[in-house]
């Protein structure tokens, strides 16, 4: 991940920390233990835990708009562009900002329900919106020739958001599940996802395990003294409390939420939790981004 994807989220850490930690149940830590000349690092542990689909979530009121989506989404699929947008985040490519224009309901917009604190896909750099959701929905505006709003929201607001017709289409990192169809309908996919489980790097506990079924069995034998935070509302959570619609039993260990997933992990080099469990890519961004402040 490109150093400029680092400082955006260094930058975002700082006000994050200072503000301290939402969710349900927040952060009580101090912070002193991950600072100084013994400060702590991360490590993502490089196994996927679960195999999920990210597609985007339309209106349901507007299905000519998940036609459109739909064969947008075979196009920049086929003629390279999304390939092109990956490596911007993934490869050698810069970020492309893009800028959202002021609510205008006199004007002919599509609003775009976002949580631009789960990078690569969508995060902020200054006022502007980077990452992999934000490029293909600038390109998609510019397809249907309408002007692009970006409404910046709790991850757990999105859906819902565009299922109250408050905005036409979510571009979250959503991966496709049975309870957020209650809310939207979802488009074609366009990304293979998982979780990962993040743990500091001095812990050892998980190193020699190499496929997800080892790694499960460890998670289930820890109690509820143990820690997992994760993002709310996000898959992660789900994995940890247990998920009927997406096939996870859940653990024992204690599920602790947060607003984004880097809080999650700077909580955890503070010595408030023991783990954090969150998609692979945005996983890869926080650590080196958190590794490279400590």
């Amino acid at each position: 991940m490109k150093k400029l994807l680092a400082v955006c989220l260094t930058a975002a850490l700082t006000v994050g920390m200072i503000a301290g930690c939402g969710g349900n149940n927040g952060s009580e830590g101090s912070g002193d233990e991950g600072s100084g000349s013994s400060a702590k690092t991360a490590k993502v542990i490089d196994v996927d835990l679960t195999n999920e689909e990210y597609a985007f979530g339309v209106d349901k009121s507007q299905p000519e708009l998940l036609e459109q989506v739909n064969a947008f989404i075979a196009k920049i699929q086929e003629d390279g562009t999304l390939d092109e947008i990956f490596d911007r985040y993934f490869g050698n490519g810069e970020p492309m900002p893009v800028e959202s224009a002021a609510l205008d309901e006199s004007k002919d917009q599509l609003v775009v329900a976002t949580n631009a604190a789960f990078e690569p896909f969508e995060y902020m750099q200054g006022e502007s919106y980077v990452g992999i959701d934000m490029e293909i929905a600038s390109l998609l505006a510019e397809e249907l020739g309408q002007e692009l709003v970006i409404q910046n929201m709790d991850f757990d607001a999105v859906c819902l958001s565009v299922g109250q017709q408050k905005c036409d289409i979510a571009m979250a990192g959503l991966t496709v599940s049975e309870e957020r169809k209650e809310y939207v309908t979802f488009s074609d996919t366009y990304y293979q996802a998982s979780q990962r489980l993040i743990v500091p790097s001095s812990d050892t506990a998980f190193d020699d395990m190499t496929d997800a079924e080892s790694i499960a069995a460890a998670l289930t034998e820890l109690d509820s003294s143990v820690k997992i935070g994760v993002q709310q509302g996000t898959t992660g959570q789900g994995y940890v409390e247990g998920s009927e619609d997406l096939g996870f039993a859940g653990l024992e260990a204690t599920c602790q939420t947060y607003k984004s997933g880097s809080l999650a992990v700077q909580d955890m080099l503070n010595g408030n939790i023991d783990y954090v469990i969150i998609d692979a890519a945005p996983a890869a961004a926080i650590t080196e981004a958190i590794n490279e402040m400590q």
